[in-house]
């Protein structure tokens, strides 16, 4: 049989797993343990706790049981839902994704790739302001000679007293 950590690893490519993982271990008060972590990456590579159970050669009534005495119990306690019943397993999922732990598409394209040639994309600031993270970015995008506007006919000032 492979090891576990070579099962559901595609949970990697759309998951947050090392954050996931410490937080985690943060409410249990210990790390996870390996058996754990292959349970919450077969959830949040969508299968049931059958499926999970059918993989793993295990018994569906067992991966159940641990699951939820354990990943259940975890996340319903750092996403606020201590007290909410866990209607599906899909909620464990649900949850984790508004909590921010899945990541973007993996069809990434770096800024550079969109813009045209000698294009300039400055970060000037980054910061925290009433639960929002503020990203100032100013983007230099050079233009043809033929596309520039003769400069009376852009409206640059909002407070025009024409």
């Amino acid at each position: 049989m492979a090891s576990t950590n070579d099962r559901f690893v595609e949970a990697e490519s759309h998951w947050d797993l090392k954050t996931l993982y410490a937080d985690l271990a943060a409410v249990k008060g210990k790390p996870l343990t390996p058996v754990e972590k292959l349970h919450l990456r077969g959830l949040l590579c969508g299968n049931s706790p059958a499926e999970i159970a059918e993989k793993l050669q295990k018994t569906p009534k067992g991966v159940e049981t641990d699951l939820c005495a354990s990943i259940y119990k975890y996340v319903k306690g750092f996403v606020g839902k201590g007290i909410e019943k866990i209607e599906n397993w899909r909620n464990i999922a649900e949850w984790l994704e508004d909590a921010g732990y899945k990541t973007q598409s993996s069809a990434k394209f770096p800024v550079k790739d969109l813009l045209p040639d000698k294009s300039i994309v400055n970060i000037s600031n980054i910061s925290i302001d009433k639960n929002q993270i503020v990203i100032v970015v100013k983007v230099q995008i050079p233009t043809s000679p033929d596309s520039e506007l003769p400069i009376e006919n852009l409206d640059l000032d909002d407070n025009n007293s024409n």
